[in-house]
């Protein structure tokens, strides 16, 4: 099982005196007990490219990624020199990942009009890839421009960087499979991945004539004895998602009423099995998110399993 951690909580605590030292700390850590990556969550203080650069030039075992930019309103010319810098620095495990985003939390943000987002996303990137290829290309629609306005190669940018998507919805999922190179879904559970994600995606990649997508699911999983407190945090924490529209949809389509019943928790034997129910649904690869709903050592313990069921 390829299995890796995702960060978005880390430099929260009070404790952090330098949010990329801590990064690195933590990634260190994951290397050590053998998992294969780690990826970082686009919050509203530090940028998720840039940490995953700095941890990836430390930690030469891993893998990094983003989990995920909001696409909406960074220009793709913006994030692919992000991404190729990225990708040099840590010659050649950077994986960017991305996403449409919430309208909801982003418009008001910003202050920008959100544009249509199956429409934005196909065009984000359709303009995004060549510019990650180093190519040059402008690229003209509804509602982006992208005209380089001189080379954009980055030297010791190769390979080729991933492009994974955030996407779970059936429109999304197609427009990822023609233009991307795979899905990282939350909280979309085994048998949405089985009925929904894996075939939709697969088979829009398959009429695109492109090699089969990687779907790492995002799983929100800790080993703990206090299943009880992980899932009351777990409740408080997610209650977020259960406002946003396409994380309703995905987890009606489990069958459940809010996210945080896509908690995995339990001892290492119950949390083992319920990882292996989302690959033997169709997940090529696994991420572990709020793996500190409980506590450092039930993380510790959560990313020790982790890397042994990476190790086997």
């Amino acid at each position: 099982m390829r299995i890796g951690v995702s960060l978005s909580t880390f430099a929260a605590s009070a404790q952090t005196t330098n949010v990329v030292d801590e990064a690195v700390r933590l990634g260190r850590q994951a290397a050590q007990l053998g998992l294969d990556a780690v990826w970082f969550g686009q919050m509203a203080s530090y940028d998720a490219v840039a940490v995953a650069a700095a941890v990836g030039r430390e930690v030469t075992e891993l893998a990094v990624g983003t989990s995920v930019v909001p696409i909406y309103p960074r220009h793709p010319q913006l994030l692919a020199s992000a991404a190729k810098t990225a990708q040099a620095s840590t010659g050649g495990r950077f994986q960017l990942g991305v996403g449409v985003g919430a309208p909801s939390l982003l418009e008001p943000a910003y202050g920008i009009p959100f544009p249509a987002p199956i429409t934005h996303l196909r065009e984000y990137l359709s303009a995004l890839v060549p510019l990650l290829a180093g190519a040059s290309t402008p690229f003209r629609g509804e509602t982006l421009v992208s005209r380089p306005f001189g080379p954009t190669a980055v030297a010791g940018a190769r390979p080729p960087i991933p492009v994974i998507v955030a996407a779970m919805g059936p429109q999304a999922l197609r427009v990822t499979g023609e233009l991307a190179d795979g899905t990282l879904p939350f909280l979309a559970g085994p048998r949405t991945l089985a009925e929904h994600i894996v075939p939709t995606i697969t088979e829009a990649a398959a009429r695109a004539g492109r090699p089969a997508p990687r779907i790492i699911a995002a799983v929100p999983a800790v080993v703990t004895h206090d299943t009880g407190r992980a899932r009351a945090v777990a409740a408080e924490q997610m209650a977020f998602y259960d406002r946003v529209p396409s994380y309703q949809a995905v987890v009606a389509r489990e069958g459940l009423a809010t996210a945080a019943e896509l908690l995995v928790a339990g001892d290492e034997d119950t949390v083992a099995a319920q990882l292996r129910r989302y690959t033997d649904a169709g997940a090529t690869e696994v991420t572990l998110a709020q793996t500190d709903l409980t506590g450092d050592g039930d993380r510790l313990r959560t990313w020790r399993l982790a890397g042994e069921l990476a190790r086997a």
